[in-house]
């Protein structure tokens, strides 16, 4: 059975944070490797994708999912699918930052291109937003 996904809503503004990063600062093929990845890794492991190359723990309940392939490399990996074949447009390295709750949701509570701001201060930045966010969340 597969987790749920649910995209934290900021209180203040109703806004959906990371399905916006999705839609609005993500290329088509990033976007097509980030839903891919979800479908086929992310909802299928949760929070054990920290035991794979998917994913690592960061405490307090946070986990980062991290990607680095495209959809046609993941499709080849974890489904029976064949591949779509779309031509291959730059690295991917995007992050999405998670919270395991209850027994199958997935909180997505923030996510960045790492390849396109790779320093260590934009990720600890982003790590101390979604624990911001998750620390907001639990208050509810």
């Amino acid at each position: 059975m597969p987790f749920d996904l649910e995209f934290y809503d900021d209180p203040e503004t109703g806004r959906l944070p990371v399905l916006d990063w999705i839609k609005n600062d993500l290329s088509p093929y990033q976007r097509r490797a980030i839903g891919v990845a979800m479908s086929e890794v992310l909802q299928k492991l949760g929070v054990d994708v920290c035991e794979s190359q998917y994913g690592r723990q960061l405490g307090d309940g946070l986990f980062e999912f991290r990607l680095r392939h495209d959809a046609d490399e993941i499709i080849a990996k974890h489904t029976d699918k064949t591949p779509a074949g779309e031509p291959d447009e730059g690295k991917i390295l995007l992050r999405v930052f998670c919270h395991a709750h209850g027994n199958r949701l997935i909180l997505l509570l923030g996510g960045y291109d790492k390849e396109a701001d790779p320093s260590d201060k934009r990720e600890d930045k982003e790590i101390k937003l979604a624990r911001k966010r998750l620390a907001e969340y639990k208050r509810r």
